[in-house]
């Protein structure tokens, strides 16, 4: 398989990001930390991508999306992504998604798309929904993204689509949760937010009074809303793109300052497994495991 270069000349940084789905931040921090991509300057000294570099960051996305660590990637060289993808698209048994809803994403079918969603949340509950429809849902359409079968915008019509019935479901639970109340968010480097709206649902489902912030939350503002809002959990998101190392970095240093009455829970790819690191920090393995650590809290404060 030949790697076909998708732009015919140098792009600039918004047409990268809408391209690739890479953010604009993402690719400057990249830039300063990996040493790629390496764009060109036009007269006025704004950034343009070559086409090659393009192609090579749409190869990178894809196996992001599959798990890998950019550290691990950035450094190969696009015959050797490619490899990499090749050997991920070996056929496996994938989890049970409405293949209806995939094709509504496919043909750019938003309406119906939205129609399906609405109707399997109210046949399974929200917590069933975000579980048995939503999770496998974001696997299928990780898995049709590194197979090319569908682009950016697809999975921005997918996205839009979900959180939009997500929220409204959650909006639903407003102001009926009990305790612990928790304050949901991402820190700055994090924009991806389907995460943080499981876990959410999920948490709400259960009883708990949830608020979120959105993504990319300033740690002295999450400090700030935490402690003055009186919350007795702060739960943190990030997804494979997010370094590990930072990930540690920036939860030790929440966690030094925000009191310890205040326990901090940290889900997604990037976190996973680092318990030993990461001391006095709750780590959420999957959704089913935010069930568990909303009933550990539970027991320990409401005896």
């Amino acid at each position: 398989m030949e790697i076909q270069p998708k732009l015919d000349s140098a792009s600039s940084i918004a047409a990268v990001e809408r391209d690739t789905g890479i953010s604009k931040d993402t690719l400057r921090v990249w830039e300063r930390r990996y040493g790629f991509p390496v764009p060109e300057r036009d007269a006025s000294g704004d950034r343009l991508y070559p086409a090659d570099q393009v192609e090579k960051l749409r190869l990178i996305r894809r196996l992001i999306d599959q798990g890998k660590r950019p550290a691990k990637i950035i450094g190969a060289s696009s015959e050797a992504l490619l490899a990499m993808i090749e050997v991920a698209n070996t056929p496996r048994q994938a989890a049970a998604a409405d293949t209806s809803m995939l094709q509504y994403v496919r043909l750019h079918r938003g309406a119906e798309l939205a129609a399906a969603l609405r109707q399997a949340l109210l046949k399974q509950g929200l917590q069933r929904f975000a579980a048995e429809t939503v999770a496998p849902l974001n696997e299928a359409i990780g898995e049709a993204w590194m197979r090319g079968e569908i682009d950016v915008p697809e999975e921005h019509l997918y996205t839009e689509q979900v959180q939009n019935v997500l929220r409204g479901a959650i909006g639903a639970h407003a102001g009926v949760g009990t305790r612990p109340r928790v304050l949901l968010t991402t820190f700055p480097d994090e924009e991806h937010v389907l995460g943080l709206l499981m876990v959410e649902a999920t948490l709400v489902a259960e009883g708990a009074c949830c608020l979120s912030l959105g993504t990319r939350t300033p740690l002295p503002d999450l400090r700030t809303a935490a402690i003055d809002g009186g919350f007795d959990v702060v739960g943190l998101s990030f997804s494979a793109a997010y370094p590990s190392r930072q990930a540690i970095d920036d939860l030790l240093q929440l966690r030094m300052t925000l009191p310890a009455t205040i326990a901090i829970w940290a889900g997604g790819e990037a976190v996973k497994g680092k318990e030993k690191r990461l001391p006095g920090i709750r780590i959420v393995s999957s959704l089913a495991d935010s069930v568990n650590a909303l009933t550990e809290w539970r027991a320990a404060h409401l005896a």
